[in-house]
């Protein structure tokens, strides 16, 4: 890793249009706010091409919205699906669930590859510690849905901050 590149982070759900847009704009406001913006890069892309081209799903955008959060970058989503090649650019990969994780790391072509792929949730203490790792998918569901996948990316995106942190020091040391 060279210091000068930005740090990538791409989170990963199946259709690019609700957990991993989610992801995506809450680490940004997250790292903008511990003074990384310049230094950290996150996207998002799905697993699946069902979506690709779509926006974000409007009940992404309107969690957040609800929650308080600016849009960063979520009126501008477009759906993309997962490229392998991207294994050789990005930092940080963040399954949001075994499903995914499973297929991105039938992608990886290495061990190197295979360690940036993570779950999203494992970054979470409790749902490590309590072994749930998976993030609920929304998608059939209503506001209530959307919430409880609002609480699991909210909870674990500190951890993926301090993540962050600590690979960027070891970038400069």
């Amino acid at each position: 890793m060279s210091a000068h590149r930005p740090y990538r982070v791409t989170v990963v759900c199946t259709g690019n249009i609700c957990r991993s847009p989610m992801g995506e704009l809450l680490l940004r406001e997250r790292f903008a706010e511990a003074g990384l913006a310049e230094e950290v890069v996150v996207d998002s892309a799905g697993t699946h091409s069902w979506e690709v081209g779509n926006p974000a799903d409007p009940r992404t955008l309107a969690v957040l919205a609800r929650n308080g959060h600016e849009d960063h970058g979520g009126a501008d989503h477009v759906a993309r699906r997962f490229e392998r090649a991207w294994l050789d650019e990005v930092d940080l990969v963040l399954a949001a669930d075994a499903g995914h994780l499973r297929e991105l790391t039938r992608l990886a072509r290495s061990e190197e590859q295979r360690a940036k792929i993570r779950m999203f949730r494992s970054f979470d203490p409790m749902a490590a510690e309590q072994g749930d790792l998976d993030m609920d998918d929304p998608w059939y569901g209503d506001d209530t849905a959307f919430d409880q996948t609002y609480a699991e990316v909210t909870a674990a995106a500190a951890g993926v901050v301090e993540h962050v942190r600590r690979e960027l020091a070891s970038r400069r040391d």
